[in-house]
């Protein structure tokens, strides 16, 4: 990044291991709220995030986007729609993770890269380079692999990466910023888990007042352990390059993969290992081919503008990557909501 000092890079790097490492940690939380169910937690993450963000944004003072979004019915129905994919991504997750499948959910943002590149063909008929088919197409053997080794299809990786995947494609389009973003789609939750929390109440069923003071403490920092990794996030996004970033965000399946394996002790037989081992063989091609694509068109268009080559190597290759006509695979988004 031209211009910013080896301080704030440095801040940026932090703040980006911050964020992946809450992400990629997060699998230790969700078992602390038993024995609330995975709906009750969810509901509770609704509330509870639309709380933390709008003191975020009172503190900030940052309301005029609110009135343009009103204004545009187009996009508030993206929006709309983006909250409904990333409450069954949540949803999803929670439940999966408090079942015992840390491992299968790691899968799902393994393959995220590989969901949105494929999305990307047959929605938006990109065109890719034949490094990023033989990514898609390892890809594909590996889910036939796991498919075998799980006596199943990994439904929860799927549903995970394809409804990520959906997110991401729709708030590309949305164009908000992160905590504007999270506030307006807590907003459109934010009713319907109310009403079913107060529901269950009146049911007998909800854990938030009968298990002590310790557990409602925990169910309400479902908000703060949503938006915190966003706020890193965000810290970081406006201090390195998105190639760092773009490679910084294995970390988070990593992180949940390792937790799977060691901590929670989940069975990997060898068929389980050896579809892992497709999609990192997918990923690392899918990487490698990202990055020679960024430095190409990098070297492109300094050569076309006259940047010195001392700038180039030190600039960010983002503007570069614009310049693609093709997918370089999935960049990080400020706005994107993690598990």
């Amino acid at each position: 990044m031209t211009g910013k000092p080896r301080g704030e890079r440095h801040i940026g790097l932090l703040n980006g291991f911050a964020a992946y490492g809450m992400w990629g940690l997060v699998p230790l939380f969700w078992p602390l709220l038993k024995p609330a169910g995975a709906v009750e937690i969810l509901a509770h993450r609704m509330v509870w995030s639309l709380a933390f963000v709008a003191v975020a944004l009172l503190v900030v003072r940052r309301w005029a986007w609110l009135g343009e979004l009103l204004r545009q019915p187009r996009k508030l129905g993206l929006v709309t729609v983006a909250a409904a994919v990333i409450t069954v991504n949540w949803g999803v997750y929670i439940w999966a993770v408090n079942a015992g499948h840390v491992v299968e959910s790691s899968l799902g943002y393994f393959i995220n890269p590989l969901v949105t590149i494929a999305m990307g063909v047959l929605l938006l008929k990109e065109r890719l380079r034949p490094v990023q088919w033989a990514a898609v197409g390892i890809g594909c053997a590996a889910v036939l692999v796991l498919t075998v080794g799980y006596g199943r299809p990994p439904w929860i990786s799927l549903c995970l990466a394809f409804s990520f995947a959906t997110y991401g494609l729709v708030k590309k389009k949305v164009n908000l910023g992160g905590v504007e973003s999270l506030a307006a789609e807590t907003a459109i939750q934010f009713l319907p888990a109310l009403g079913y929390l107060l529901w269950l109440g009146a049911q007998g069923g909800a854990t938030f007042t009968e298990q002590g003071p310790g557990h409602a403490a925990l169910l309400a920092a479902t908000g703060v352990v949503t938006a915190l990794p966003l706020v890193c996030f965000g810290a970081a996004a406006i201090r390195v390059p998105l190639s760092t970033l773009g490679l910084l965000q294995y970390l988070a399946p990593v992180f949940q993969f390792l937790l799977g394996v060691v901590y929670f002790g989940e069975a990997m037989p060898p068929e389980r290992w050896a579809g892992f081992a497709l999609v990192w063989l997918a990923l690392v091609l899918l990487t490698w081919d990202a990055l020679r694509a960024a430095r190409r068109a990098a070297r492109t268009l300094a050569t076309g503008i006259g940047v010195p080559r001392t700038a180039m190597a030190t600039g960010t290759v983002s503007a570069a990557r614009k310049t693609q006509s093709v997918p370089c695979g999935p960049e990080p988004d400020p706005a994107d909501a993690r598990p």
